[in-house]
C-alpha cells in the first residue's frame, strides 16, 4: 500500500439534497476503502443509501468535467480528488457548483456558458491564406504550441464557478467568464484567423472585470494557465485600443486590415434562457 493510501474506516459526508426551494446538506457514513475518490463515495452513497441521489458523471477520469462539484468549499472534479487527500478527522462536505442554477442535488444547468459560446463566432480563415498541395494551412509551430495548451480545456466550468465576477457579484449578463476569455484568446493567437474579437471581448465578454486573482488557474485540472497565458495576453492586447491614450491620440489600436471586426453581442442573462431555473444561487449560502 503506498503512503498516500489509507487503510478502510468509516467516512462521514455531508452532501447537498433539495433543488431550489428548498435544501440542506444531509449527514451520511460510509465503509471507504482505499484510493477511493469523491465521486467513488458519493456512488456508494447513491446505490447503498440515497438512491434517488442526483450526480452527474461520465468518465471518472478527469476528462469530461461531468462530476464538476465543490468539495469542502472548493470547485473540483470529484473523480479527481482522493478521499486520503482531505482531512480524515472533518466530514467531506459536497456541494453542487454555486454559480450556476440548481436542478436537484448535485446538478446544477450549466447550459447558460452554451449560450454564452453560441456568440462567439468560430475559427474563420482569412482570405488567400498559404496553403500545401491538398489545401491543408500552412502556420508555423511556435504559434501551434501557443495555441495547444487552451485545446485541452474539458469544459467542465469549474473555472467558471470559481470566479468572483459570476460567483459574488453574479454579473453573468457582463461578463463572459475565464472560459470563453480563453477561447477568444486562442482565436485572437491564431495567425489564420480572420476576425478580431478584441471589442467584443471587452465591451461584451467583460475583460475589464477581470482584476487577475488567478483562482481560475487553481481549480483547472487541465493545468491551463488561464490568466497568464490566455487573459492578460488578451488585455494586452486591447490595452491599446481601449486604454492607451497615446494609441487612440494618433489614430492607432484599429482593428488590422486583414481581421475583420466582430459585431457586437450581449451576454444572456442566466434567468432567460428557456428552461433553466429562475435564479442562478445554489447551495445554503447563495446570495
Amino acid at each position: 500500500m503506498s503512503e498516500t493510501m489509507t487503510a478502510s474506516g468509516t467516512r462521514k459526508l455531508k452532501i447537498w439534497r433539495g433543488d431550489l426551494a428548498t435544501g440542506e446538506l444531509v449527514d451520511y457514513d460510509l465503509e471507504t476503502e482505499p484510493g477511493m475518490v469523491v465521486l467513488d463515495a458519493v456512488l456508494a452513497v447513491q446505490r447503498e443509501q440515497a438512491q434517488d441521489l442526483a450526480v452527474r458523471w461520465n468518465c471518472k477520469a478527469a476528462k469530461c468535467g461531468s462530476c464538476a462539484a465543490e468539495v469542502n468549499g472548493k470547485p473540483t472534479l470529484m473523480c479527481h480528488t482522493r478521499l486520503d487527500e482531505l482531512p480524515e478527522d472533518q466530514p467531506i462536505t459536497v456541494e453542487p457548483m454555486h454559480s450556476f442554477p440548481l436542478i436537484r442535488d448535485l446538478v446544477t444547468d450549466v447550459s447558460w456558458n452554451y449560450e454564452v459560446n453560441k456568440l462567439i463566432p468560430p475559427f474563420t480563415p482569412k482570405e488567400d491564406i498559404p496553403t500545401t498541395e491538398r489545401g491543408e494551412y500552412l502556420i508555423d509551430q511556435r504559434d501551434t504550441d501557443r495555441m495547444s495548451e487552451f485545446r485541452k480545456c474539458i469544459e467542465c466550468f469549474l473555472c467558471q464557478d470559481v470566479c468572483h465576477i459570476l460567483r459574488d457579484h453574479r454579473l453573468h449578463n457582463r461578463y463572459y467568464g475565464p472560459r470563453f476569455m480563453v477561447r477568444m484568446a486562442s482565436l485572437d493567437m491564431h495567425p489564420l484567423d480572420g476576425l478580431d474579437r478584441k471589442d467584443l471581448a471587452v465591451k461584451d465578454g467583460g475583460l475589464g472585470y477581470c482584476n487577475i486573482t488567478k483562482c481560475c488557474t487553481e481549480v483547472c485540472p487541465e493545468g491551463i494557465h488561464i490568466t497568464d497565458n490566455a487573459i492578460i495576453p488578451l488585455k494586452e492586447r486591447a490595452a491599446d485600443r481601449h486604454w492607451d491614450p497615446i494609441m487612440k491620440l494618433f489614430g492607432q489600436g484599429k482593428p488590422p486590415a486583414d481581421r475583420k471586426p466582430v459585431r457586437s453581442q450581449q451576454p444572456p442573462d442566466p434567468n432567460s434562457i428557456p428552461g433553466a431555473p429562475s435564479s442562478p444561487g445554489v447551495g445554503p449560502d447563495a446570495g
